[in-house]
């Protein structure tokens, strides 16, 4: 194995601020890292016109029925693999939409395994497993932008013509990647140097966030701000599913279940059916000549929903 120095690396070096890290009070520490996590929302937003462009190029993927794929190790792979599992529940959308791949698979997301992170070959090798393809996009995870697994996998979707999508916490000339589109997240040397989780994992969980609601409001997954698309699956997302219904089409409560039931459990179905009139078979049309979305499914057929306003709190008891 050879060592390579990384020194270099702006998440490698030692960061001022946390000199005296070991001899601070339990309150000056927590008040240390809320200062410089603050930085972790600068550097989303220096990153913003490159997320966007990534939202726009993902969603042209998927609409082609392309699939999206976060490549990473360690706790890059691991905030991959998180933002992936969400997508099934949040937006019903199946399992092999969003993939996360973690190098070491399934038990490196309880157990650390780091040396595999080091094998370039693996990651091409994880991806042709999972049959990536050109019609696909790949988001390839790495605090310091030098993961060798990572940089295998980036290498292979841009030799297949894929779509290849860079996420890094170091500027691009510390550490350039192969990719179409590059996410530099530069949130500064970590108050325990070299811990990426820090404020590193903090801003990819944040952009990984932004980009997979972005791609699914794109998709026509939501309407308004609200997620029509939720997978009904128990009893908090049924709650959810019935508020949706009443907030944006006034369908009572005690009606929700059956109109549900009438539309297979489709909470997007179900909203055009109720707003529109329509059975689940018209509904299903309406939607599919307007890419799925409700917006445009809805306006089509002369009806237009509210924007929903979330409910007044009740005061604070005084």
């Amino acid at each position: 194995m050879t060592c390579v120095d990384r020194g270099h690396l702006l998440t490698e070096q030692a960061n001022p601020a946390s000199a005296s890290l070991d001899q601070l009070s339990s309150s000056e520490l927590v008040d240390l890292f809320c200062r410089e996590d603050e930085k972790a929302l600068l550097a989303m937003e220096a990153a913003a016109p490159a997320l966007a462009e990534a939202v726009e190029a993902i969603s042209a993927r998927l609409r082609s029925g392309g699939r999206l794929f976060y490549l990473g190790a360690g706790t890059s792979g691991r905030l991959g693999v998180l933002d992936a599992a969400e997508c099934p529940p949040t937006f019903c959308t199946p399992p092999e939409l969003v993939q996360g791949v973690l190098a070491g698979g399934a038990p490196a997301l309880l157990r650390s395994s780091e040396g595999l992170e080091d094998l370039r070959e693996a990651g091409r090798h994880d991806l042709i497993e999972r049959g990536f393809s050109p019609g696909d996009a790949l988001v390839g995870i790495a605090a310091g932008g030098t993961t060798p697994y990572v940089l295998g996998g980036l290498e292979h979707a841009r030799a297949i013509g894929a779509l290849a999508i860079a996420m890094a916490c170091v500027p691009s000339e510390q550490a350039p990647m192969p990719c179409a589109i590059d996410i530099r997240l530069v949130t500064g040397a970590e108050l325990l140097t070299g811990s990426t989780r820090l404020k590193a994992g903090t801003a990819t969980k944040m952009a990984l966030n932004i980009i997979s609601t972005g791609v699914m409001v794109r998709l026509g997954k939501v309407y308004g701000n609200r997620m029509v698309d939720v997978a009904v699956t128990n009893s908090k997302l049924e709650d959810r599913a019935l508020r949706i219904l009443k907030d944006l089409a006034g369908v009572e409560r005690e009606q929700g279940p059956a109109l549900l039931a009438a539309a297979g459990g489709s909470v997007k179905r179900a909203l055009v059916m109720a707003a529109a009139g329509l059975s689940a078979e018209q509904a299903d049309e309406a939607l599919g000549a307007h890419d799925g979305q409700v917006r445009q499914a809805l306006e089509a057929a002369g009806v237009s929903l509210p924007q929903a306003q979330p409910a007044p709190s009740a005061p604070a008891p005084s």
